[in-house]
């Protein structure tokens, strides 16, 4: 009996296993999908907050609903034909000023000289950059490999077209279905346990709306202001440049940081002669930074989510790790609304005990 109750185990604990890995595969392989989820409810969380305050101004729920709707795809739209178009035109700019410059360049030779007036020997050693460029180059298989990542940086591009386009259908859906959804979610909850589970759940989504309201708040005016000051000083390319630093400014805590590193190097690459201009856009998101971080972040989001800065540090820290991106967006509201589930379950259990 002891041998067949240990056989029985066995079989039924490596049949665990078995099932365990199968779910584990079909999320992985869901992966791309439930990312896609993830990020239209988080969208639809955030255009929430905006249906209700029309909502409490009187307005009908299927209007507020489908005036949000048309909002969303009226931006979608005035986004493609309005701003894309000029956004093509001043990357083809650049791209024709970076071959220009190459062109002009009459050998190898005077382009390491160029560079290395601009750069320091003891920073980097341009020649041997370049003779070491060369030398990987000659080499067949690295061509073969430098081609297939330009072809994966396209199907890259193509997929994430698709899926912006994926996230835009499901977020219209999520939008105009989210009261519905909530319902259906709070009716799977035992009756004796569903006000407190309501309660918290309405919490955790007001905080999740009010945070994409508050970081979309915070990108527009970093986007607004540098296509204004980049206008303003004479710089190249203000919209590409303004709508790099509103889609960098998106991410918490780094995004305006790396924008700004990546703005001032370019205006760098593509005016080295005008170090001025670089040093006054170098300035001023110095400055910027500093407005952000001791004025409009925390006006802007202690009254979206009260989290200790420390704790959005963290989460930050670890959504990037472990999601990249979207675990960076997500991080801050997630850790929001785990305070949330402390304070009102958490510490009044152990206050009971």
């Amino acid at each position: 009996m002891r041998i067949q109750n240990a056989f029985r185990f066995g079989l039924f604990g490596g049949l665990g296993v078995l099932v365990a890995l199968l779910i584990g595969g079909a999320i992985s392989s869901l992966a791309t999908i439930i990312t896609y989820i993830g990020a239209a409810l988080f969208i639809a969380l955030g255009l929430d907050p905006i249906v209700s305050w029309l909502e409490d101004r009187k307005w009908p729920r299927w209007a507020a609903i489908l005036t949000v709707l048309v909002g969303v795809l009226g931006l979608f739209t005035g986004l493609i034909f309005a701003i894309v178009p000029v956004i093509v035109e001043q990357v083809s700019r650049l791209v024709k000023q970076i071959a220009d410059f190459l062109g002009s360049v009459e050998s190898l030779e005077e382009l390491v000289a160029t560079a290395q007036t601009f750069v320091p020997v003891e920073v980097l050693d341009v020649q041997q950059a370049v003779d070491g460029a060369i030398t990987f180059l000659q080499d067949p298989a690295n061509l073969a490999e430098i081609g297939g990542g330009v072809l994966g940086v396209g199907i890259a591009v193509a997929s994430g077209v698709f899926g912006g386009l994926i996230i835009l259908i499901l977020t219209l859906y999520f939008v105009a279905s989210l009261s519905s959804m909530k319902s259906a979610l709070y009716r799977l909850v035992p009756a004796s346990r569903r006000t407190t589970f309501v309660g918290i759940a309405e919490q955790v989504a007001s905080a999740v709306g009010r945070f994409v309201v508050g970081q979309a708040s915070l990108a527009l005016v970093n986007g607004v202001l540098s296509f204004l000051f980049l206008s303003f000083i004479g710089a190249e390319y203000p919209a590409l440049f303004a709508f790099v630093a509103f889609l960098f400014s998106l991410v918490p805590l780094v995004g305006t940081l790396s924008g700004s590193v990546l703005i001032v190097f370019t205006q760098f690459i593509t005016n080295p002669e005008s170090i001025s201009t670089v040093v006054t856009v170098g300035i001023y998101y110095l400055i910027y930074m500093q407005v952000e971080a001791y004025l409009l972040s925390p006006n802007i989001m202690n009254r979206a989510v009260k989290v200790p800065g420390s704790v959005v540090v963290i989460a930050a820290l670890i959504g990037g790790t472990l999601l990249g991106v979207l675990g960076a967006l997500i991080a801050i509201p997630v850790a929001a609304s785990i305070l949330i589930i402390i304070d009102q379950v958490v510490v009044p259990r152990q206050e009971r005990l």
